[in-house]
């Protein structure tokens, strides 16, 4: 049986490359056409097919290679030798210590369990850093339920890539002077993001690598809620300057939420904590501006605070605007006149203190595993 290129291509013609959900050939990956010939020595045909990827941490690297060599043994005959050599389209990542090199202050937001706000959190401490002049940028960590699109307004957007320095990096989006990415921007809304964990650290290290993040005052990370595969990745990748946690007065997300501060103090791990936020620290109706009701608890995480000996960064009220804000795409921050606009404000400036006492008193945090 003879074997010539087209057949080749032909057979890779059958293999699907997972990142465009098209062949190879469609997703123009072949570099040139592959070369064929006959080695008389050991009497078999050979085939020499060049693979073009994204960059060299590509997810789908392996699987597509494995893949092809199949299709071609398939289709072309078992007995064929085959070599795939894989080149990049963009330039290597950096390494990991030289990542985001003129992002100065890199700080997690995190909560022990879900539903007390943290996003609306990160978000409008975001947009207020933004509105006090300082450069910010904020990453959607959460890749299973992203949600700062929406409250962005910036749901129907979509990232493109531009050329910098021989890499193909993301440029992310800017609203409210904050840049802005998340997994949000390259999944359908209304799917559910079924993916292994794998392929999810791997998506969040090419937001955070692959972007052109540029320079920072300020860079965000909204962490899912509990402690994950996530958090542990975002500890590998970046040296963290500090976390925030997020809870609400009630007991039940104060105990999750000493496991959230236990988890960035742990010896191994060893991020300051910058503070605690109390966030619905009391319901306030709009009808009645001076009144408090303290329907979650009164003052829990002030006392985790000073149990804790950490700072308490703010307590912020439980306000139907903040929802309906946030629902509508235009978190509060942006209103610095409102009651919760002020709250937010306050709580920027509380942590612009912090950070500046955290770098003159304490050394530069280390990533996971450096």
């Amino acid at each position: 049986m003879e074997l010539y290129p087209k057949k080749v291509m032909d057979a890779l013609a059958t293999v699907t490359y997972a990142g465009t959900k098209k062949n190879i050939i469609e997703s123009e990956m072949l570099a040139d056409t592959p070369t064929v010939g006959f080695d008389d020595a050991r009497q078999c045909w050979t085939t020499k097919v060049v693979l073009l990827f994204p960059r060299d941490t590509d997810p789908f690297l392996k699987s597509t290679v494995k893949a092809a060599e199949a299709a071609i043994h398939y289709h072309c005959g078992k007995d064929v030798e085959v070599e795939i050599v894989t080149e990049y389209r963009s330039a290597p990542r950096p390494e990991p210590d030289k990542l985001l090199p003129e992002v100065k202050n890199i700080i997690a937001v995190s909560s022990g369990k879900g539903g007390v706000g943290k996003s609306t959190v990160a978000a409008n401490l975001a947009i207020a850093l933004a509105r006090l002049g300082y450069k910010v940028g904020l990453l959607d960590t959460d890749i299973f339920g992203p949600s700062m699109p929406k409250m962005f307004n910036v749901e129907d957007a979509r990232p493109y890539a531009i050329e910098k320095d021989g890499r193909q990096l993301i440029e992310p989006i800017e609203q409210y002077g904050v840049k802005l990415l998340s997994i949000g921007f390259f999944v359908n809304k209304d799917t559910a993001t079924l993916w292994r964990g794998g392929m999810a650290t791997s998506a969040l290290k090419q937001l955070i690598a692959d972007a052109d993040w540029g320079e920072l005052d300020y860079f965000i990370l909204d962490t899912p809620p509990g402690t994950s595969d996530i958090h542990l990745t975002l500890l590998q990748t970046l040296a963290i300057t500090g976390a925030i946690i997020v809870s609400t007065p009630q007991q039940v997300a104060l105990a999750d939420a000493r496991k959230g501060i236990d988890m960035y103090r742990n010896e191994k791990v060893n991020v300051p904590i910058l503070g605690l936020v109390e966030n619905m620290a009391w319901f306030t109706p709009a009808e009645l501006p001076e009144n408090r009701y303290y329907i979650f608890g009164k003052e829990g995480a002030k006392r985790l605070a000073e149990e804790m000996n950490v700072p308490l960064l703010s307590q912020i009220p439980l306000v139907q605007s903040i929802c309906d804000n946030g629902d509508n795409g235009t978190p509060a921050a942006l209103n610095i006149d409102t009651m919760t606009g002020q709250a937010f404000l306050s709580l920027a400036q509380s942590v612009v203190t912090v950070v500046r006492r955290r770098n003159k008193e304490q050394p530069a945090t280390r990533r996971v595993g450096a």
